[in-house]
């Protein structure tokens, strides 16, 4: 039960983001999450959106290096301790995670988190069991 995200190598140069918004908002394409890692030279920026075959598509056209990943997208409580609670799952059960990143929507009242982890069956039904709810694709785009 996967999310797909799209992630945009980037240049580190003045402008080079502000492009990519520019590209996807001319689509009509909205955003629902991003998080972006540079080094001196160059970015990843990754990005949930509400129809990522055709963002894939626009910003591939306009010039930019995309791949789309699977990742898992969790909603947990707006409280101290939530995220804790939920990466100490995976932490007892040896699931290691590669990134993370997340938002709060007021919208459905959570906070919305976006993991790329090893073993995503195993984590999804580790989530299941412990009462943290899975997202799908349509629900992130709805927040």
């Amino acid at each position: 039960m996967s999310v797909e995200q799209i992630s945009v190598f980037l240049d580190n140069k003045a402008g080079r983001l502000s492009e990519v918004t520019d590209v996807l908002a001319k689509a009509g394409i909205n955003m629902s999450a991003l998080s972006i890692a540079d080094t001196t030279h160059f970015g990843i920026l990754r990005l949930i959106v509400n129809r990522p075959d055709e963002a894939e598509k626009v910003l591939k056209e306009s010039g930019f290096t995309v791949s789309k990943t699977d990742v898992l997208a969790i909603a947990i409580d707006d409280t101290a301790g939530s995220l804790a609670g939920a990466l100490r799952m995976l932490t007892d059960s040896g699931i290691s995670i590669e990134y993370i990143y997340a938002f709060v929507t007021r919208k459905a009242d959570c906070a919305m988190v976006v993991l790329k982890i090893e073993d995503e069956a195993r984590a999804v039904e580790l989530f299941r069991a412990n009462g943290v709810r899975v997202l799908t694709e349509s629900e992130v785009s709805e927040l």
